[in-house]
């Protein structure tokens, strides 16, 4: 605050941690046999946040306010004292005098430690300086602070600490706190956007017999009382496309997957994403939907649709380019694909340098290769790229103008994947078949590779109308509309390895 911007001068010697636990221990034993104990107290009735004052002090001045939170600074003068105290929604300063509190409370105020949190009634006033404030008429210990806070004048800067322990780090690092705020309004938009449009939000399972809708590697766990190996879900396109076959017509969810892979600044074995699917449209109406969708987070929750991420503008401003999965090879690497049959494709790749790997020589395959090698990095701004090949497409509808590719598309963010969504497959012949293709690729060692689903098959035999549908990665939307580079940063408790 205003009158606490100064380090103050002769500090006395800072303890260690160790040292600090064992002197607040102490105090606490010293409450509880005094009969004070701090955690007896069950209730404190709140009038109002710290943001109620500062936010509107012309109406709140030389009101008596009841607030209630942590004490984040405190500053003994004599007679009088300054603490810092932080709720929720933000701070304020506290002004203690002796003469208002009282000689018994005003010493026990003295003993309290930066980081007990408090229940104080007082009156709002601006001090000298200007500093809107509320001068404490009664103080009250609700919680004590065993553990003491990160050296105020440095903070928690270790991330890998901040990610461990990230009640410290919302304590001390405010910008950590507005990120998660923004990651909340974030949902709640997406929510209120597919709500009026007539979406239904459902629930389905994270435990399945099979691990469907995507390719990646489940994690497996085992049901006891059924004696079966189970599996975290990978996706949950398969159990939202029954729905559809089943009349719902408009399905959304927003939940976790878990694949069991690696590591790094954007993945994390679990993760949070929205797939929604929709009668009688197909994947244009996916692009216009999921354009609309994130115009309407930026709006809403930021004001704008132009973000700074990591230094790059991003223009979310309608009209995101739209490209062919095949334009855009021939555009960045100059092979034209189109023009191409497999021979002369395989033939072209291998002149051109790249490495084809075994398995991996049909024409789709190919161009899906030189397109992860010389594409995704070059598309920043949000770009819709198109049409994809069969062969790495098994759950999307074929293009009628050319059965080698699908109506499928990806879209791209800063080099990044953020959603993926097709024309829905709702041939089940065809959908056999694809499943056969890849029951295939896992008995030949893909563990990544769709299983059979007869279930679904079944599901589809009763007739899959023409469906539009969508996944999207929330953490990637969040990282990108909050400038976080990590998704570390975006999940309050990511995953991380046991400390030895």
């Amino acid at each position: 605050m205003a009158e606490q911007n100064q380090q103050p001068k002769n500090q006395k010697p800072v303890r260690s941690e160790s040292e600090e636990y064992a002197v607040r221990s102490q105090k606490l034993e010293g409450l509880r046999e005094a009969g004070m104990d701090p955690f007896v107290q069950v209730k404190f009735d709140r009038t109002n946040y710290t943001t109620d004052i500062t936010g509107n002090y012309d109406e709140m001045e030389g009101k008596i306010v009841r607030l209630a939170g942590r004490m984040m600074s405190k500053r003994i003068m004599g007679k009088m004292s300054f603490s810092d105290m932080m709720d929720r929604y933000g701070r304020i300063q506290l002004v203690v005098r002796r003469d208002v509190l009282g000689d018994e409370e005003y010493k026990a105020y003295k003993k309290m430690d930066i980081g007990d949190i408090i229940g104080i009634e007082g009156e709002v006033f601006r001090t000298q300086k200007g500093e809107i404030s509320v001068r404490v008429s009664e103080l009250t210990l609700l919680s004590k602070s065993l553990r003491p806070l990160p050296e105020k004048w440095h903070g928690l800067t270790n991330t890998d600490i901040r990610y461990r322990q990230r009640y410290v780090d919302l304590i001390v690092n405010p910008e950590v706190r507005k990120t998660f705020e923004n990651r909340s309004k974030i949902l709640r938009e997406i929510r209120n956007f597919m709500d009026s449009r007539g979406f239904m939000e459902v629930e389905t399972p994270c435990l399945n017999t099979i691990p469907g809708g995507a390719a990646a590697r489940p994690f497996i766990t085992h049901h006891n009382a059924l004696d079966i190996d189970m599996y975290m879900r990978i996706a949950t396109e398969l159990h939202l496309k029954r729905l559809i076959v089943g009349g719902l017509e408009k399905v959304y969810e927003i939940g976790r997957l878990f694949r069991n892979e690696g590591m790094d600044t954007r993945h994390n074995p679990e993760f949070t994403t929205i797939e929604l699917y929709q009668a009688y449209t197909d994947y244009n109406g996916m692009m216009d939907i999921t354009e609309d969708m994130v115009i309407h987070c930026c709006e809403k929750v930021l004001g704008t649709t132009k973000v700074v991420y990591e230094g790059t503008e991003l223009d979310f401003t309608k009209g995101w380019r739209r490209m062919t999965m095949a334009e855009a090879v021939k555009e960045y690497s100059g092979l034209d694909f189109m023009a191409m049959d497999p021979e002369q494709a395989l033939e072209a790749v291998k002149a051109a340098g790249f490495e084809v790997e075994k398995g991996k020589e049909s024409w789709g395959d190919l161009m899906a290769m030189v397109y992860d090698e010389t594409v995704e990095e070059n598309l920043i701004q949000p770009t819709f790229i198109m049409d994809y090949p069969v062969e790495i497409s098994p759950l999307a509808k074929r293009k009628p103008s050319d059965p080698r590719l699908t109506e499928r598309f990806e879209c791209f963010v800063y080099g990044r994947e953020l959603c993926n969504a097709f024309s829905e497959l709702n041939d089940p012949v065809d959908q056999r078949q694809r499943f056969e293709r890849q029951v295939e690729l896992r008995n030949a060692g893909d563990d990544e590779a769709n299983m059979m689903d007869l279930d679904y098959l079944n599901a589809m035999e009763y007739g899959l109308p023409p469906t539009g549908g969508m996944g999207m990665g929330i953490d990637r939307l969040v990282m990108f509309l909050t400038n976080s580079s990590s998704i570390r940063d975006v999940l309050l408790f990511p995953t991380m390895k046991p400390m030895d």
